[in-house]
């Protein structure tokens, strides 16, 4: 039987926890109080899913490498779906406002619309609509 996991947790190293957090809480996500503490803030991406924020050194603590200079290297991209192309520019918008950075253009590939930021700390996320009628008419 193949592996599967319940729920996904992905651990983000930040330089200064109360601007990112607020950087997402304008973005909408909310954040679970019951994992979050002075180094760590736990924001909900949907029922399963979540990222822990930390600041570098609680991150330091997880892993013996380097963490990634984001301004240089890409150590991923996070990538987040969107219910609509229109929620995708207004998450992107959201996102540029409020201190984000541009990363890629918008991309329209006619059944896929994606458009991508990145956070106060230059980790990129990308945001797609995936529209199915499209894909199940081709």
């Amino acid at each position: 039987m193949a592996f599967q996991s319940k729920n996904i947790f992905i651990n983000l190293p930040v330089k200064n926890l109360n601007k990112s957090t607020n950087f997402f809480r304008e973005l909408g996500f909310e954040f679970n109080p019951q994992f979050s503490d002075e180094t760590t803030a736990c924001m909900i991406i949907s029922d399963n899913i979540y990222v822990l924020i930390m600041v570098e050194e609680r991150f330091k603590g997880f892993s013996k490498k380097e963490i990634a200079d984001t301004s240089t290297s890409a150590e991923a991209i996070f990538c987040l779906s969107a219910e609509s192309r229109d929620q995708v520019d207004e998450l992107v918008n959201k996102a540029l406002a409020s201190g984000g950075k541009p990363s890629n253009d918008p991309q329209d590939h006619g059944f896929m619309y994606g458009w991508s930021f990145q956070d106060l700390d230059g980790h990129l996320w990308e945001v797609v609509y995936v529209d199915e009628n499209a894909i199940n008419q081709g």
